[in-house]
């Protein structure tokens, strides 16, 4: 296809928005196959079963697609302009959170440039986000994007952390790149900073620790030597990303739908707590929070009122302990006990009285004693 045809396609990727656009051969991750079996055998996955169950496909290019040739590795920038922690009464949102879905951006355009290709060379193509059972990081890797730091994530030496991914799967012959080295050194940074030890080795991360899979994937009851720990992010956390040094590199955000809302930087919890089902599908409309569904977002939201140290919060606990999902009525008598230990123990046998849910009533009963 010659070197005309890519450097078009890298300059058509800046021209729609992405920062970088590199090119990875599909035989390039040949070690991938292998650390996902080791990582899945672990459990470290938790209950994402979905990883386990597209295995096969996950671990090379070609058992996604059998065609594929060349693999066009896509990133964009979503820097925050501020990353100032809000105050223990209002939520912590990811940063990646706090705009449109980037699902719904990344695809637009990887669906415009994936279009101009085929237009410039008879081929096919197909275009994933990280939806698809695609192995993003060590692709981008192997393109020269950055290069997979000690907190799993990719880094850049340009853009540091935060950096989307998307990629075009085409039947092209496109020159690859050459990939990028290792430049984490002996830094423990984003190791260090993890509050849940989700880290058990550098390179390594035990999913069921770590604060973005607890409030985002994991469907149930968060473990409760975590709960203290998740302190008031109720959906993501960026603690190990904004860690990295490589950071200082860092630009804010130039696309505009990846641009913060103001009212998703520091939103009161008092203020989600109150949201019923339609009133949170409306706030969070074009939203990634809005997919993991009411309950688990207030489970969330409860378990940051008990960890604000606010009495305040009292009341918007009592309403959540009359809650239908016993997901949040569980969560609201831990965050009760942790904010008013004496009004938990007055309630305890009352609320028992007509309490159903096993787990809920397992919450009752394992309240401390020795207050």
């Amino acid at each position: 296809m010659g070197s005309s045809l890519k450097s078009r396609l890298v300059e058509k990727a800046l021209e729609l928005g992405f920062e970088d656009c590199r090119v990875a051969l599909p035989g390039s991750i040949p070690m991938a196959p292998e650390r996902l079996s080791a990582w899945l055998e672990l459990g470290a996955h938790g209950t994402m079963d979905w990883m386990a169950e597209t295995q096969a496909r996950r671990a090379s290019p070609h058992a996604l697609w059998g065609d594929v040739r060349s693999i066009i590795m896509l990133g964009m920038n979503y820097g925050p302009s501020d990353l100032r922690v809000p105050p223990s009464n209002a939520a912590n949102i990811s940063v990646y959170a706090r705009h449109r879905d980037y699902h719904d951006v990344i695809k637009g355009k990887l669906k415009l440039l994936a279009g101009w290709l085929a237009a410039q060379a008879p081929c096919e193509v197909k275009v994933f986000v990280d939806t698809a059972p695609v192995m993003e990081k060590p692709l981008a890797e192997a393109a020269g994007l950055g290069w997979q730091g000690k907190h799993t994530n990719l880094v850049s030496k340009e853009l540091g952390s935060w950096l989307f991914l998307g990629s075009i799967f085409t039947t092209a012959d496109l020159a690859p790149d050459a990939s990028e080295p290792d430049h984490c050194g002996s830094c423990r940074a984003c190791l260090d900073s993890c509050p849940t030890d989700a880290f058990p080795a550098p390179y390594q991360i035990d999913a069921r620790r770590c604060i973005s899979y607890l409030t985002i994937e994991h469907k149930g009851h968060i473990p409760v030597e975590l709960r203290a720990k998740i302190g008031n992010r109720i959906y993501g956390c960026d603690i190990c990303l904004a860690a990295c040094p490589w950071n200082k590199f860092a630009k804010t955000a130039r696309e505009i739908k990846l641009q913060a809302r103001p009212n998703l930087l520091a939103p009161p919890l008092t203020f989600l707590a109150g949201l019923d089902d339609a009133a949170f599908r409306a706030f969070f409309s074009g939203s990634p929070i809005k997919r993991i569904g009411r309950d688990r977002f207030l489970r969330n939201v409860v378990i940051a009122m008990g960890n604000s140290g606010d009495l305040y919060f009292r009341d918007d606990l009592l309403r959540c302990l009359g809650e239908p999902s016993p997901l949040v009525r569980a969560m609201a008598v831990w965050a009760m006990h942790a904010l008013d230990p004496a009004m938990a123990h007055e309630l305890r046998g009352r609320m028992l009285a007509h309490e159903r849910d096993e787990s809920v009533c397992a919450e009752w009963l394992n309240l401390p004693t020795n207050e």
